[in-house]
């Protein structure tokens, strides 16, 4: 509908030869003031020394009786004009809702393209901690938005499984006495790389025992670490995956630093203008395009990240074929890193910098210091996870005893809390990880909305026992708050994802849902003598089917029950 209303505006400013203008069609705050409010007139008569409110009126005639769904047209203030849409647009709506079902909200803007969504990325050989969980969160309802939107979406992870991380864990490895024939933990190795890690600070004949392991890693020269890795890399990946599966995100692809390197640094040697020696390193000097200087290859030779994204660039290419758009998210602490990197790419490839696009999230803190790590070190995103939804288990048991022991559920209730909290605001800025708010089940947070699809299904199938069939054929006169901000679902799904901003969703279907638990509170639903509840019971299988369907892109599960 913003599109129709759009060409008919420009329809109308062309009539009164007014020529283009940027000007905004949105929705008004409160529902007095119309379904969309426009500022044209404003911006129109500000360029052409017009009165804007007599411009209003004008563009207000023009416009009457010519767009379809739209039942009034009013001058506001100074020179607004709001547009309220008829009844009928209202049960077209419900009823388009109830025959989509799960397609409900997408669109074709990205139809026909292929998009490559790149994140999570956590290092083997080191702790799966909250920081990856929370940039999971971002790249995961990245990539469902693309798939909203019709893309063929690869998702891709990209693993460091070589560099000094992995010999500070070989090196722990060898300290802990763990060997490749002993069945060890993924958190017995997240123990071994943080021993590593210390010594490496502190100890500079240990330092040098992990240069020593790094360099036979790259060369693949000494079989008793080599041992250790091979295991104690495969050990990482498989407690990655269950993570993943946890999580609901299956990836395409997988691509990793060791394949990465060899290629990084025969690029770099290939393009010495581009990389100049430097101390017996290769870098490249940003300086001129307003950036700084990065080392490429250092000084005994081995390729730094740096080099090895670039490889990462080509190997995507070579891996998944021509792709439409690249997104690479991780958090924004490396923003810069990446200035230089695609700045250096688009000389290497440029083809493939030109549709390769950066997204620096910010990072989620707890607002408690109370959690720590078994390790030490970091946060365990299992930990994490185990100790949310043991909370998200008591709050359960009080909404439903029944369900007091559904450790699944109370699972999915803390990611969504999880989740929901990483993507509630502006995801390039920082935010705080609040567990009490995180988890309640009455507004704004990701529980909430599970919350309601789970007593809007309660609802439904009371309707279903009492012999409503839902029927959007004869509606109340007068539309509900609801209904007003049902139809605007698919307008979400398509902002979120040109702003590459998920906060549009969350917030949408916490407007959403509280609308609807104000419908429920004040309307009988499931009431078989009330005329009007074969209507009331479609609108509310559509609410469900729009919370269902956002919470999808969320990346959260919609329960049954709660």
């Amino acid at each position: 509908m913003e599109t129709v209303l759009r060409g008919a505006i420009e329809a109308a400013l062309k009539e009164l030869e007014l020529g283009e203008n940027e000007f905004t069609v949105e929705h008004p705050t409160d529902f007095s003031h119309g379904d969309y409010a426009t500022n044209v007139a404003l911006v129109a008569a500000k360029a052409a020394g017009l009165n804007p409110r007599e411009l209003a009126e004008q563009l207000v005639e023009k416009l009457n009786g010519q767009i379809e769904g739209v039942e009034k047209i009013e001058v506001a203030g100074p020179g607004f004009i709001n547009f309220y849409l008829s009844r009928q647009f209202f049960v077209d709506k419900l009823a388009n809702v109830n025959e989509l079902k799960d397609k409900w909200g997408s669109h074709d803007d990205w139809a026909g393209k292929t998009v490559i969504v790149e994140y999570t990325d956590p290092n083997p050989f080191k702790e799966f901690h909250i920081g990856h969980l929370f940039t999971n969160a971002v790249g995961e309802s990245l990539a469902r938005l693309f798939m909203v939107a019709g893309a063929v979406t690869k998702r891709v992870n990209y693993q460091g499984d070589v560099g000094m991380h992995v010999a500070n864990a070989i090196w722990g490895m060898q300290q802990l006495g763990l060997t490749a024939d002993s069945d060890f933990t993924a958190r017995e190795l997240g123990q071994a790389y943080a021993k590593g890690a210390t010594a490496y600070k502190e100890d500079s004949e240990a330092a040098a025992a992990m240069r020593a392991i790094n360099k036979a890693i790259y060369e693949r020269s000494d079989e008793a670490v080599l041992a250790l890795y091979d295991c104690g890399r495969q050990v990482s990946l498989d407690y990655f995956e269950e993570l993943y599966e946890l999580l609901g995100t299956k990836f395409d692809e997988y691509f990793f630093e060791s394949e990465a390197g060899p290629i990084g640094k025969q690029l770099v040697l290939d393009n010495p203008e581009i990389f100049p020696e430097s101390d017996g390193a290769r870098v490249y000097r940003g300086e001129a395009e307003g950036l700084h200087t990065r080392v490429f290859l250092n000084n005994e030779g081995l390729p730094t990240y740096e080099a090895k994204e670039l490889a990462l660039a080509k190997l995507k290419e070579d891996r998944v074929g021509n792709y439409d758009h690249s997104i690479i998210s991780t958090a924004n602490e490396i923003n810069e890193y990446f200035k230089v990197l695609l700045a250096a790419l688009a000389k290497v490839y440029p083809d493939l910098a030109a549709k390769t696009e950066h997204i620096g999230h910010g990072t989620v803190r707890l607002k408690s210091g109370k959690m720590s790590s078994r390790t030490g070190q970091v946060i365990s995103a299992r930990d994490f996870i185990e100790e949310i939804a043991a909370v998200a288990k008591d709050r359960i048991a009080v909404s439903n005893p029944s369900l007091a022991e559904d450790s699944a559920l109370a699972t999915d209730v803390a990611i969504a809390a999880i989740k929901y909290t990483t993507l509630r605001g502006n995801i390039r800025q920082d935010s705080v990880f609040d567990k009490e708010q995180a988890l309640s089940f009455e507004g704004d947070s990701g529980p909430y909305l599970q919350y309601t699809h789970a007593r809007i299904s309660s609802v439904l199938q009371k309707a279903k026992d009492n012999g409503i069939v839902a029927d959007s054929q004869n509606p109340p006169a007068e539309p509900y708050a609801v209904e007003r901000l049902l139809y605007r679902w698919p307008e979400v799904t398509k902002v979120a994802l040109r702003e590459r901003a998920p906060h549009h969703v969350t917030g949408y279907l916490t407007d959403l849902a509280s609308a609807f638990n104000t419908f429920y509170a004040t309307e009988p639903i499931a009431d078989s003598s009330d005329p009007s509840a074969p209507y009331k019971v479609a609108l509310t299988d559509a609410v469900r089917q729009t919370l269902k369907n956002g919470l999808w892109v969320l990346g959260i599960e919609a329960p049954e029950q709660m």
